[in-house]
C-alpha cells in the first residue's frame, strides 16, 4: 500500500529508539563506573562495552517491532505505546543478561548496570517518542506528512468522517474529495465533491493514499471498480459497514462445514481464558488492596459512627453479568434517615420534589445535595466511599474494571442493556476515567458498550492506572 510519510516516520522512530538505547547504556555505564565508588567486579574497557551493546541493539529493535511499536495504529495510542516500550525494554534487558550469563567473557562490568540501563532506556524512549509525536503534529500544520483520503458514500457515517478529519492539523488526514454529493460535506466547502467515482478519476485527482467506502452500491460492478482501482494503484482501502454494531467486539472467521467462510460475531471480547485471567487478577489484586486499605476503612467506619450514628454501609441491589442481582456495599454518605429511599422519595420527605427533577436532568448529580453529610462529601470527592466494593470484587459479584453497576430501574428502559450485562460490572470503568460525573448517562453507557466489545487485559490495566490518576487529582469527582 502507498504511504505518504509513514515509512519515513517509522524509519525516524527506529533510528531515534536506537540512539535512545545507546544513550541509556552509555549513561548506565557512566553512572556505575564514574559516580559509584564501589569496586568494579568485571573491569571492561568502555569501547568493548559499547561495541557489544551496539551488536545487541538490533535484537532490541526487533523486539520493539514484534510488539507493534512501528505500526501506524500505535502512534496515537500514547498509553499503550508507553506500556509496550516498558515491556520491550524489559525483554531486551533480559536478553542482555542471558547473553552475559552464557558468554565466555562478561559484557556487564557490574550487576547494577542492567537496572540503570532499563530505567534510563525507558525514560529516554518515552522522551524521544513524545518529541517525535510533537514534531509530527507540527509538520501537519505545514501540510507535511498528511494522509490523503477519498471518502465514497453519502451516509451519516460519511458526514461524521468528514467532520472528524476536516481539520488536517489535528487529524493528520486530508480529505481530497467525497464521492456522493454535497450533502455529506456540509459546511466544509473546501472539500471537493463528485457524483460518481468515475467523475473523480476524470478530474485528475491529487496524490491519494487511501479510499474509505461508507456504503455499498446496489450495482456490484461499481463496488468492484473502486476496489480494483485501489488494488491496481496500491492504495489503501477500507470499508465502513452500514450496521457498525455488527462488526465490533470479538470476531472469528471460520469455515462452516469445511467449505463456507463464515464470520462469528460475539457479544463481547471477554471470552474463554480471558475470563479466567480476569477473575484471577480480581481475586489477587482485590484481596491485596483489601489488606492494605483495611486500616483506612476502619477509620472511616468509626468516623461515620461518631458523626450521627446509623449504618456504616450503604447497601443497594445492583445488576451485573447476565442480569444477576447482587447487594453492593459502599460507605454511607447520606444522612441515616434517607437510607433505603430513592432520590424522589428523599426529596419528597424534604418537601422539595423539584430537586429530584434537577437531579435527574444533571445525570444523577446535584450540587450541594442536601441528603449528603459533610463527611460524605469528602468521601465522595476522594472516592473513599467506594472502598467496601472491594469485598464485592473479592466475592466475584463484580470486577475491578467493568461497566458501572447500576440499579435495575436505570437500565430497564435502555435498549442496549443486554450488551452491557454480558460482562461483570466493575468498581471502575472506562466511563469513570473519561470524565466520571462530567459526562451524561447516554455517553457513559456508550463507553460501557465500547469496553464490553473491545475488552483486553491491557485495557483493564490502562483503566486502573488512569483511575489512580483521576482519584489522586479528583478529576470529575463530585
Amino acid at each position: 500500500m502507498k504511504n505518504n510519510a509513514s515509512i519515513p516516520y517509522t524509519v525516524c522512530l527506529i533510528i531515534g529508539d536506537f540512539l535512545a538505547l545507546v544513550a541509556a547504556f552509555v549513561g548506565a555505564f557512566l553512572l556505575r563506573i564514574t559516580f559509584d565508588d564501589k569496586p568494579i567486579p568485571n573491569p571492561i574497557p568502555a569501547i568493548t562495552y559499547l561495541e557489544v551493546f551496539l551488536a545487541l541493539l538490533p535484537f532490541w529493535i526487533f523486539v520493539f517491532a514484534l510488539l507493534g511499536l512501528y505500526n501506524g495504529t500505535i502512534y496515537e495510542k500514547r498509553f499503550r505505546e508507553f506500556g509496550r516500550l516498558l515491556i520491550g525494554s524489559f525483554i531486551g534487558m533480559m536478553f542482555v543478561i542471558l547473553w552475559d550469563f552464557f558468554s565466555v567473557n562478561p559484557i556487564l562490568p557490574a550487576a547494577a548496570i542492567p537496572l540503570y540501563g532499563l530505567t534510563l532506556a525507558f525514560i529516554f524512549l518515552v522522551i524521544f517518542r513524545n518529541l517525535a509525536r510533537f514534531v509530527r503534529a507540527r509538520l501537519f500544520g505545514f501540510n507535511l506528512g498528511l494522509t490523503h483520503i477519498l471518502i465514497v458514500g453519502n451516509t451519516a457515517m460519511t458526514q461524521e468522517l468528514v467532520d472528524w478529519l476536516a481539520n488536517s492539523k489535528q487529524s493528520g488526514y486530508k480529505v481530497v474529495g467525497v464521492v456522493g454529493g454535497k450533502l455529506a460535506v456540509g459546511s466544509h466547502t473546501n472539500i471537493a465533491t463528485y457524483k460518481t467515482f468515475d467523475q473523480f478519476l476524470e478530474a485528475e485527482p491529487a496524490e491519494l493514499h487511501q479510499v474509505i467506502q461508507t456504503e455499498l452500491y446496489a450495482d456490484d460492478k461499481r463496488n468492484l471498480e473502486i476496489l480494483s482501482y485501489t488494488q491496481t494503484h496500491h492504495i489503501g482501502y477500507r470499508f465502513v459497514p452500514g450496521n457498525t454494531e455488527l462488526f465490533v467486539g470479538n470476531l472469528d472467521v471460520e469455515l462452516f462445514r469445511s467449505s463456507v467462510p463464515m464470520i462469528a460475531v460475539h457479544q463481547t471480547a471477554l471470552l474463554g481464558w480471558g475470563r479466567v485471567v480476569k477473575r484471577a487478577f480480581d481475586a489477587l489484586a482485590g484481596g491485596l488492596i483489601i489488606v492494605i486499605a483495611s486500616p483506612i476503612m476502619l477509620v472511616i467506619a468509626l468516623l461515620i459512627k461518631l458523626n450521627g450514628g446509623g449504618s456504616v454501609f450503604f447497601r443497594q441491589t445492583r445488576l451485573t453479568r447476565f442480569n444477576h442481582e447482587f447487594r453492593v456495599f459502599k460507605f454511607r454518605t447520606q444522612f441515616a434517615k434517607y437510607d433505603g429511599t430513592t432520590p424522589e422519595e428523599a426529596f419528597a420527605m424534604m418537601n422539595k420534589p423539584e430537586l429530584a427533577l434537577e437531579y435527574r436532568r444533571n445525570g444523577d448529580y446535584l450540587a450541594n445535595d442536601p441528603r449528603v453529610t459533610p463527611l460524605g462529601r469528602f468521601l465522595r470527592r476522594t472516592s473513599l466511599d467506594e472502598l467496601p466494593q472491594l469485598f464485592n470484587v473479592f466475592k466475584g459479584d463484580i470486577s475491578l474494571v467493568g461497566p458501572r453497576p447500576l440499579i435495575p430501574q436505570e437500565l430497564s428502559s435502555y435498549e442496549k442493556r443486554h450488551a452491557i450485562l454480558s460482562v461483570k460490572s466493575g468498581l471502575t470503568g472506562l466511563a469513570q476515567v473519561s470524565g466520571r460525573r462530567n459526562i451524561n448517562f447516554e455517553e457513559r453507557r456508550t463507553l460501557d458498550i465500547y469496553y464490553v466489545q473491545n475488552w483486553s487485559f491491557w485495557l483493564d490495566l490502562t483503566i486502573l492506572a488512569k483511575t489512580v490518576r483521576s482519584v489522586l487529582a479528583s478529576e470529575g469527582a463530585k
